[in-house]
């Protein structure tokens, strides 16, 4: 079986998604930092009929990821990689402090950069593979209290660009989504985004994600209409 990775699988966007990689047949990898929140995806995914296991790994740790992934591709025939992990800290530029700097470029940008290297090469090897990078609407135009977080996104966004350009004509599919907030657990205990009930919801988001993915770019905004 087809296996699928997706990071930042414990809630949200993530976890949508997940599932419905799962309802079209793919073996799920869950990646994230909290066990409980990915037995709860991997819980799910099952008593929906499908299938699926679950990694806790620190996506900045280079040689963890590496490490991880290679001794993973041991076991799973790895078709795809959903990198959809990522934190925002919201506020005034020169309120954020120096960890909340590195916390969102290592995570956003690094993260993301660490796990395509490690798992590219694998979909390389059998010929065909999707990446989907999730990105958000940020990395599209600048936005008022998230200079560095919109910093972070425009560099997913330059790094996906670029690998779709690199591999055009091949069999590799490489998605860049941008999406608008969203209705989930991102906003919690942020004083950035008070009412996020005008917010589409992850499962809205994730329809909306399957029904274009075949485009290389996907935007949608987070308004409901």
């Amino acid at each position: 079986m087809k296996t699928i990775i997706v990071t930042g699988a414990g809630s949200g966007l993530g976890q949508e998604l997940a599932i419905r990689f799962s309802k079209q047949g793919y073996h799920l990898l869950l990646i994230g930092r909290s066990s409980e929140r990915l037995t709860s995806t991997k819980n799910e995914i099952e008593q929906l009929g499908g299938s699926a296991d679950s990694v806790v790994l620190d996506i900045r740790n280079a040689a963890d990821v590496a490490s991880k992934c290679e001794e993973l591709s041991k076991s799973y025939n790895f078709y795809g990689l959903v990198n959809n992990a990522g934190l925002g800290h919201f506020g005034p530029f020169v309120e954020l402090s120096q960890q909340q700097i590195s916390e969102m470029l290592d995570t956003n940008v690094l993260g993301t950069i660490l796990m395509t290297q490690a798992v590219l090469p694998l979909l390389q090897r059998q010929g065909e593979g999707r990446i989907m990078n999730i990105i958000s609407t940020a990395g599209l135009r600048g936005k008022v209290n998230e200079a560095v977080y919109v910093a972070s996104k425009f560099a997913v966004r330059g790094f996906t660009e670029s690998l779709q350009k690199e591999y055009e004509g091949s069999k590799l599919k490489i998605n860049a989504v941008y999406m608008g907030g969203m209705d989930t657990p991102f906003w919690r205990g942020s004083t950035h985004i008070t009412d996020t009930s005008r917010f589409r919801s992850p499962k809205e988001v994730a329809e909306i994600i399957f029904e274009q993915m075949e485009q290389e770019t996907i935007i949608i905004e987070s308004k409901k209409s």
